[in-house]
């Protein structure tokens, strides 16, 4: 099993900056891939942004430029700096992990992130 907390969510006005950040525990593997998803009502939950453990990244188009994300192996820890924040960003941004090459998915709780305009 894994646990997945994240933090870092809020309000910011649009243009503003955000981090959120994503601690895993448990039965961590050293190939994995954690990744953060965003979900709005009534919407699919979607890709933002991918890590693996070898620092690979994958980027949703629409923030790529905007977003970073990163990771700490040694705290199995994953974050996501968000940069020129726009009102559409708003979600529930939702924290991802899994075994590389094992489609058996864990989630966080989430984290609310709003942009007013």
């Amino acid at each position: 099993q894994v646990q997945l907390v994240e933090s870092g969510g809020g309000l910011v006005q649009a243009g503003g900056s955000l981090r959120l950040s994503c601690a895993a525990s448990g039965s961590i593997f050293r190939f994995n891939v954690m990744g953060w998803y965003r979900q709005t009502p009534g919407k699919q939950r979607e890709l933002v942004a991918s890590i693996t453990s070898g620092g690979s990244t994958n980027y949703a188009e629409s923030v790529k430029g905007r977003f970073t994300i990163s990771r700490d192996n040694a705290k199995n820890t994953v974050y996501l700096q968000m940069n020129s924040l726009k009102p559409e960003d708003t979600a529930g941004y939702y924290c991802r992990y899994n075994r590389a090459g094992i489609v058996n998915y864990y989630w966080g709780q989430g984290t609310q992130v709003t942009v007013s305009s």
